[in-house]
């Protein structure tokens, strides 16, 4: 399957599928219609005919974190390959390209073949990839497209050996499955406590000369993540960044990348790309121009939590401040007593791995007038339900709807198979289906 026929077709098919059950929150009369069908009916999200619980994402907030990190990128130096499994959504993938990204990170194989479908051409798997089917997958897609670009982490010989021996059968049972090596970077941990990635330079250093070893294997890197790193703090992060960027010199003095026309370096998740952008600034010439690649994906919808508190842009307020993109809304149904009410959305809906929705807004079922949530809170989430606590002079009614604010993206995306792309004024323009 070559990037030029099917994979543009994929993004016509998004349009056209047929708006249905499998859709929560959707205008139930819009059964049947496509997806283009019901956005070029611009409804209103309120008086629309949607349903609730309903996940909303701000048109506005999404261009302006699109703009926003597409010129920090560029002002440091940085190749952008923002982490596509946050979203799952090819819509969103096209847009971060458009903005400037140079490919789209991504964590698993299921991950690669969605974003291959859609034409995405680089992808920077950020973990190690063992799996033998998988590897006969991308040997026979970087056979069918010379332009694409694919990169994997390794972090043990095992893995570098499980990896040849999958490529060299692929080539034994096609004559042009491994058409070209697979590029690999070495990953090294940032901890002792990390998930993946050598933990030593010195097992690097193996590593590498395993790869060498084979025919199958191109050593183009190397890259960690440094969310990990123990107790982090701005010093504990620069650190163990200049391990890694000292391990990449030490590479390239030792031959390692003799041939390549670019070497690749990468780090990077939503919290500390400050760090990463002034570390990888220092890195000295090479034998090779050195591709910087930053892996940042929340803040394509970023949060009202989590990365709120986290990103870098509290830290450095001269260069912006991301959005919040979403909003879940969902209905007062239930209004026990005076200090509880109920609304209709739960685990299912909302985002609640690290931190609880947060109440925004109200939106009076009379009036049609959105307010401060003033004294209310949720404390709690069953699958169906939000608890939501009331202090004596909040007004919040049985059939009031009730935006909340979401913590994780990677969390709330998921659950949603079609999200509503909303402007300020309510009115939904398009549809972002996402893949998990």
């Amino acid at each position: 399957m070559t990037a030029g026929h099917t994979r543009p077709a994929a993004h016509d098919r998004l349009a056209t599928e047929r708006v249905d059950s499998r859709f929560k929150g959707l205008p139930p009369d819009a059964e049947g219609l496509t997806v283009a069908e019901l956005a070029g009916q611009r409804r209103n999200l309120f008086t629309g005919g949607f349903t609730t619980p309903v996940l909303a994402l701000s048109a506005p907030a999404l261009e302006h974190n699109l703009a926003l990190m597409e010129t920090y990128s560029q002002r440091h130096g940085l190749d952008f390959a923002p982490h596509g499994k946050t979203s799952m959504a090819p819509q969103l993938f096209a847009r971060q390209l458009e903005r400037g990204a140079w490919g789209i990170t991504l964590a698993v194989p299921h991950q690669v073949r969605v974003a291959r479908a859609f034409g995405v051409p680089r992808i920077f798997l950020a973990n190690e990839l063992v799996d033998a089917a998988a590897l006969r997958w991308i040997a026979g897609e970087l056979a069918a497209d010379p332009e694409f670009v694919f990169v994997c982490y390794v972090d043990s010989v095992r893995g570098v050996e499980l990896m040849d021996a999958a490529l060299r059968a692929a080539a034994e049972t096609s004559a042009t499955a491994v058409a070209r090596p697979l590029d690999v970077v070495v990953e090294l941990a940032a901890g002792e406590e990390a998930r993946t990635g050598a933990r030593t330079e010195e097992e690097c250093a193996r590593i590498a000369e395993a790869v060498a070893a084979t025919d199958t294997l191109r050593l183009v890197g190397v890259a960690g993540y440094e969310g990990e790193v123990p107790r982090a703090d701005p010093e504990r992060v620069a650190a163990w960044l200049t391990r890694l960027t000292a391990l990449l010199a030490d590479f390239d003095a030792a031959g390692r990348f003799a041939g390549l026309e670019e070497i690749v370096v990468s780090a990077g998740g939503s919290a500390w790309f400050d760090a990463v952008a002034e570390v990888f600034g220092r890195i000295p010439g090479l034998s090779a121009p050195v591709r910087k690649i930053l892996r940042s994906g929340a803040y394509v919808s970023h949060d009202d939590g989590h990365y709120k508190h986290l990103t870098p842009f509290n830290r450095v307020p001269e260069e912006g401040a991301l959005h919040a993109g979403f909003r879940l809304w969902a209905q007062v149904v239930s209004r026990p007593t005076d200090a509880q009410a109920f609304v209709n959305a739960g685990k299912r809906d909302a985002a609640y791995d690290l931190d609880l929705p947060r109440a925004q807004v109200v939106r009076d079922a009379r009036t049609g007038v959105v307010r401060p949530a003033e004294g209310v809170e949720v404390s709690g989430l069953s699958d169906q339900h939000g608890w939501v606590r009331t202090a004596p002079e909040a007004q919040l009614e049985v059939g009031d709807w009730l935006g909340m604010g979401l913590s994780h993206p990677c969390t709330s995306f998921d659950k949603w198979q079609l999200i509503p792309l909303v402007e300020a004024d309510g009115t939904v323009t398009d549809y972002i289906r996402t893949f998990f």
